[in-house]
């Protein structure tokens, strides 16, 4: 049984973008897109028995209608050739408030064939060519799972991130019970395990989140543990194979040096000492890039310009049609030196450039709780002697010259 496994697609995602002349879309999102039609024909092309999608299908709760027909165009592709596709809701897939529908619950109210989503944890028995394959699902769960209000309001954060640890663990739990032990298992789930190497969504507060132990989800009974949310590809587990999918593309500079992509898991039919043997393989995704460009100047650089243009040049091949940052670190006296129209003109391979000036200013020495600028001369005076340790007898009579000189008494 050949299973694709990909997660978190933002869908909607436009920053570091502009308006493509021929479709009036975005390009991030015609970017996202693309590396979604990559996966669909993948699985088309290869026979692939099941798709699962580990949740975050849009970056927003509420889609656009535009975005939302693009995702279903792809997912009636997989659909029409006959292949069954899971559909895991996530943290940005949960609407604002109770009783509204998630984003891609339609798929459900309108019985789209081979199509399969789970709002909440269930055990799906999904029908493919290579069998029957058993599905635990476990998206993502807010405090409304853990009862009324009048249960959890006296709760504080931690109190509360505990009872909803208590609540996914239990999940798992009662899954394993009512699996099928003579049927292939996976645990499909959008959560955050420990020990995960996050990436662009530790812009997003993970840190405040719920999270489950490793051990938590890697019980044997499960053939392969599906993990969304992370958007860093990794193995957390080999035996049982607990993988983050990652996000399908890159949507900011903290994904720069992360390959993209998704997983494609083999699953054998019979059970080797009690398991069955399961092998998956990372397949990337190429897409946009993101490249950073650091230029830190001199004082004593005579062309400044010129270095920052050799540092754009040193890395031609890669900006071109690249996201682009240039990050240009510069001594305050080198401040207008830079010819802005020459350094525009060197980006304009890329997609999209940013150009970003730090500058360094000299700190003055501070002498005692006074700068240079603020201390009298005479004091300053007194300063230098302490500092030289001069002795005190030596250090009054050049005092009192020094004062003499100051006020301009020149007599003896």
């Amino acid at each position: 049984m050949k299973i694709l496994h990909f997660a978190d697609l933002h869908l909607g995602v436009e920053t570091y973008g502009r308006t493509d002349t021929a479709t009036g879309l975005s390009t991030r999102l015609l970017d996202s897109l693309a590396s979604l039609d990559k996966v669909v024909d993948y699985a088309i092309e290869n026979s692939v028995d099941l798709v699962i999608f580990c949740g975050d299908a849009y970056k927003t709760r509420e889609p656009t209608q535009t975005q939302q027909r693009e995702f279903a165009k792809r997912i009636s592709r997989l659909s029409a050739a006959d292949i069954p596709i899971f559909l895991l809701v996530g943290n940005h897939d949960l609407p604002n408030a109770v009783g509204r529908a998630t984003s891609t619950e339609i798929f459900d109210t309108l019985s789209v064939k081979n199509v399969y989503v789970s709002n909440r944890p269930d055990i799906f028995k999904i029908p493919t060519r290579g069998g029957t394959v058993q599905v635990a699902s476990l998206p993502w769960l807010t405090r409304r799972v853990l009862g009324s209000r009048e249960e959890t309001k006296n709760l504080d954060f931690e109190q509360m991130r505990e009872k909803l640890q208590q609540t996914l663990a239990g999940a798992i739990e009662h899954h394993i019970s009512k699996l099928d032990p003579a049927l292939p298992a996976i645990l499909a789930a959008h959560v955050w395990v420990t020990g995960a190497r996050v990436g662009t969504e530790k812009q997003m507060t993970i840190g405040q989140e719920h999270e489950l132990l490793l051990s938590n989800v890697t019980n044997p009974i499960f053939d392969y543990i599906a993990l969304g949310h992370i958007h860093r590809h990794q193995v957390l587990s080999e035996s049982p194979p607990v993988v983050y999918a990652g996000s399908l593309s890159r949507l900011d500079f903290s994904d720069e040096n992360d390959e993209k992509g998704f997983y494609l898991v083999e699953i054998g039919a019979e059970k080797v000492g009690g398991q069955r043997p399961a092998s998956f393989e990372f397949h990337p995704v190429a897409g946009r890039r993101f490249l950073s460009i650091e230029v830190s100047l001199a004082a004593e650089d005579a062309d400044p310009t010129a270095t920052v243009l050799k540092a754009i040049s040193a890395q031609a091949k890669k900006l071109k049609e690249a996201i682009v940052r240039l990050n240009i670190t510069l001594p305050a006296e080198l401040e207008g030196q830079l010819r802005d129209t020459d350094i525009r003109e060197a980006l304009e391979g890329a997609h999209f450039a940013t150009v970003a000036r730090e500058t360094v200013r000299e700190v003055r020495l501070r002498l005692g709780q006074f700068t240079a600028e603020e201390i009298t001369p005479l004091d300053a005076l007194q300063k230098y002697l302490e500092t030289k340790k001069t002795p005190p007898a030596r250090a009054r009579v050049l005092m009192e010259y020094g004062e003499r000189l100051i006020r301009g008494d020149t007599e003896n």
